[in-house]
């Protein structure tokens, strides 16, 4: 064998040619003349002392040979892409920004500082970009590439990928004068007739079906009031006795406002914090150093 490693042009010359078996067609797919492949694949052949392909004045044919490193072949190259799509994740995140959003309280959750500071670990010439989000851009942020990242509280749509990163109950959130609202804890039913907060025709249903438990458990349906597109403008309308809606449970701690109340619900299902992006952007550098960051955090206790 020639002491001469073959290059990687010369293997993507070789994969392309056994994918057409035909020196012209692989030539003007490659763009470059037919005696140029011919001079590289002989070349390739001397270097890795022996024959690729049978030559024929009608056809071209892998040999045995050919085949057997055709596999190989083809790893090598993939490897070597992987390579460089990771080297140029890591060229971008040394001086590159990340554009990160957070909905309601979700900047101030310990997981949410946990990844930011795993991510700043990890990378700390990246610059993070903070943006406040409301219920209609949590995701619309990420379909216009305005946010690469979003913490925010699932369900989502299935276009949406989700890391979850911690669980805790949901509390119901009500008018501070209700009956209701001095018990220590009750149960879906006593809720059932009582209007929920609604949210703008863009936000996906799926997400707010989950946060207005509708259906109840019993099918029936859930009766809506006024809209609110921000958790701020939700709470009004919970003060002023319009309506009234679940929330985590952190927010009896995080959002005490005169007129509101907090109930635990003993059949409520949890709720989940989680880092979220839009699945065709999973690749993205930015996106991919968020994710390894929360990929490195511990999943979060449920929130007592």
């Amino acid at each position: 064998m020639s002491s001469a490693e073959p290059s990687i042009h010369q293997l993507r010359l070789f994969l392309v040619l056994s994918e057409e078996l035909h020196f012209g067609h692989a030539a003007a797919r490659l763009f470059i003349t037919q005696s140029a492949l011919s001079q590289q694949i002989r070349s390739l052949e001397k270097r890795l002392g022996v024959a690729l392909f049978e030559r024929s004045s009608r056809a071209v044919a892998l040999t045995p040979a050919g085949r057997a490193l055709l596999p190989e072949i083809r790893a090598a190259i993939e490897a070597v892409e992987r390579l460089r799509r990771t080297a140029d994740a890591q060229r971008r995140h040394l001086s590159g920004r990340v554009r990160v959003g957070t909905v309601g309280a979700e900047a101030a959750m310990p997981h949410t500082r946990a990844v930011l500071q795993a991510l700043r670990r990890r990378h700390p010439r990246l610059e993070v970009e903070i943006l406040g989000l409301n219920f209609v851009d949590q995701l619309g942020a990420l379909y216009r590439r305005e946010a690469d990242v979003v913490f925010l509280r699932p369900p989502v749509p299935g276009d949406i990928e989700v890391h979850h990163l911690a669980t805790e109950p949901r509390v119901a959130c009500l008018p501070g004068d209700d009956p209701l609202a001095a018990l220590p804890r009750l149960t879906l039913d006593r809720l059932s007739g009582y209007p929920v907060v609604d949210v703008p025709p863009r936000v996906p249903r799926v997400w707010w079906d989950f946060w207005a438990v509708d259906p109840r458990p019993d099918n029936t349906p859930v009766r809506y009031g006024p809209v609110a597109a921000d958790l701020e403008a939700l709470l009004h309308i919970v003060a002023q006795g319009e309506a009234m809606a679940f929330l985590p449970a952190v927010a009896r701690d995080l959002f005490r406002r005169p007129g509101v109340g907090y109930v635990d619900v003993e059949d409520l299902p949890p709720c989940t914090s989680a880092l979220a992006w839009a699945a065709e952007h999973r690749d993205d550098p930015a996106v991919a150093a968020v994710r390894q960051a929360a990929r490195s955090v511990p999943h979060g206790r449920t929130h007592p």
